[in-house]
């Protein structure tokens, strides 16, 4: 028989890669319950609950008698949500999985090597205290009632349609690599030597189908991320080396991104000094015991070719930012006006 797992989402970077995997190696039987509006990327396998996962009647009534093996969140962000999903799940399922965040560790922590032992504090990013909030609810519900609930930390985790960066607009990353192409500067937060992990969506899926259905990661917390950590000037050069063209590094301190990207709109604050400014390593030991599978399969360099091709062929993807490329200009004209007057 089957095992059947239901995703809250499943349409995202992690979550897609999840489901194909699933479906296409794994043989489970899987539903989705979204609003439908990105079906067109998951198999045809799948069974497709269209449904606002807020309105906990209809939702109800959509699953009738089904129960799951898994149920897996990946659109919980504050505790209102998790607490909807225990009213719903608690009697549904042998395991509820939540994605939380590596950027709920302590920033800056007392170690750059991160294990799942690493205090969660942010003082810097709303998003992660409510990632925090939303685990502390679920261990309660764990140790007090039994809620068979494991945790889930990504870090930096992106796929084919997407270019993975430290700094970047609304729009997303394609105009960072159109400056690249132009020959012209682009902004590296810091001094570009802090460390950073990067992992991409099929290494990730490993790891967390080898959680799922697994009693050894009930009421448990484990990160998943790749193996391989590079300064985020190799992750820029990476990147202009696919690109076949020179990387013209312009180095900006993270605190002044901050300050000056808000008058712009840009959360620096909360995804620089609060994540990516911070060099992290991550233990995956513990996960590796849990799951021997789990390992880096696509390297950095490999994977930015992967997403540059997909990219590159698909113009839906190539969502150029103006306001942005704006803003590197003005950043880039301020500091070099400052270095004339001191």
């Amino acid at each position: 028989m089957k095992k059947r797992a239901l995703f809250i989402g499943g349409t995202g970077t992690i979550s897609t890669a999840i489901v194909k995997r699933l479906v296409n190696e794994l043989d489970w039987e899987v539903y989705v319950l979204n609003r439908g509006n990105r079906g067109d990327v998951l198999p045809k396998e799948i069974h497709q609950i269209i449904c606002d996962i807020n309105d906990e009647k209809a939702v109800l009534e959509k699953l009738g008698d089904l129960t799951f093996d898994s149920v897996c969140e990946f659109i919980g962000f504050t505790v209102d949500q998790v607490q909807r999903d225990y009213r719903l799940f608690k009697d549904k399922t042998k395991q509820y999985i939540y994605i939380s965040s590596a950027s709920a560790y302590n920033k800056p922590a007392a170690s750059y090597v991160i294990t799942e032992g690493t205090t969660l504090a942010n003082p810097y990013w709303e998003y992660s205290r409510n990632k925090i909030a939303c685990e502390d609810f679920l261990m309660e519900k764990y140790r007090n009632e039994g809620f068979p609930v494991t945790i889930v930390r990504p870090s930096h985790t992106y796929d084919e349609r997407n270019i993975p960066l430290g700094v970047h607009g609304n729009n997303g990353s394609y105009q960072v690599v159109k400056r690249m192409k132009e020959g012209k500067p682009v902004i590296i937060h810091g001094d570009g030597s802090s460390l950073w992990t990067l992992t991409f969506n099929k290494d990730f899926a490993i790891g967390y189908t080898g959680l799922m259905g697994n009693r050894h990661a009930i009421g448990e917390a484990f990160q998943i991320t790749g193996d391989e950590t590079l300064t985020w000037d190799q992750i820029y050069s990476t990147i202009a080396d696919a690109l076949g063209v020179e990387l013209k590094a312009y180095h900006v301190s993270s605190d002044f991104l901050s300050d000056v990207g808000e008058k712009y709109g840009y959360d620096f604050r909360g995804g620089l000094v609060g994540d990516k400014a911070v060099s992290v390593v991550f233990d995956n030991s513990k996960l590796k015991r849990v799951v021997p599978d789990m390992a880096t399969t696509v390297r950095f360099d490999q994977g930015v070719r992967i997403a540059l091709d997909y990219i590159e062929s698909h113009p839906e993807c190539q969502k150029e930012d103006p306001e942005f490329d704006d803003f590197c200009d003005r950043v880039i004209e301020a500091q070099e006006e400052a270095k004339k007057i001191i």
